[in-house]
């Protein structure tokens, strides 16, 4: 568990750092602008990183129905909207859209998987170290944004990595080489949908995509 708590105390951290620093409502939203853009990139890099582009278009798309039919997104928002109580309106919208979208950039990716498994299986922490310096930086940069809500992220994360790395022995035979590089590449869809939600180009309801996730690895078994 040592990579995961040292992956959230990163995020706290990270977070506490970017809410101390003061920046300008013009210098937050140029700011924003980068790293919707950066998010972008990053997402379509791993997006593309896959042979057979099929599977994760059927991992979306199963997992597009399942997420909407349990409302998955107005959840999470309402998570959010509960940890922001006591907010202005403005200040809880920006709250809770820091939530959610630093949960989902924190979690989606292959390396909270691969790092997760490899610190319950081999005892090995190097990963989720790497992991925690880049959620760390990015951390103050979201939270100069959206506040404190990204600080909350951290949770998500304890909770996600932490419950892979104590599974880690029942949950290896599904994360194949395979079942990784499908995972890797549906969670950079996800991440490149978050960067066009932070740009506001369109509205998508990345966290009704969640289930994808799970489509995907079940999905890398058969094909």
């Amino acid at each position: 568990m040592l990579g995961t708590i040292v992956n959230t105390a990163a995020i706290v951290f990270g977070s506490v750092l970017g809410m101390i620093i003061h920046i300008r409502d013009e210098i937050r939203t140029t700011i924003m602008q980068g790293l919707g853009l950066v998010v972008i990139v990053i997402g379509m890099k791993m997006g593309l990183d896959h042979d057979n582009i099929l599977i994760p278009l059927a991992s979306l798309v199963v997992g597009g129905f399942i997420g909407e039919s349990l409302k998955l997104e107005a959840k999470l928002s309402a998570l959010g909207e509960w940890l922001a109580r006591g907010h202005g309106p403005g200040e809880s919208k920006r709250i809770t859209q820091g939530f959610v979208t630093a949960s989902l950039v924190y979690c989606v990716g292959a390396m909270a998987v691969i790092g997760s498994l490899e610190s319950g299986l081999q005892g090995t922490h190097d990963t989720l170290f790497a992991k925690a310096m880049l959620d760390g930086v990015s951390a103050v940069f979201f939270a100069s944004s959206f506040g404190v809500g990204v600080m909350f992220s951290a949770v998500p994360v304890l909770l996600y990595q932490g419950l892979i790395t104590v599974f880690a022995s029942l949950l290896e035979p599904l994360f194949h080489a395979g079942a990784l590089q499908a995972l890797g590449a549906t969670g950079g869809m996800l991440i490149a949908g978050i960067g066009i939600n932070i740009l506001g180009l369109a509205k998508i309801s990345v966290g009704n995509l969640l289930p994808s996730l799970v489509v995907v690895v079940l999905l890398s078994l058969f094909f």
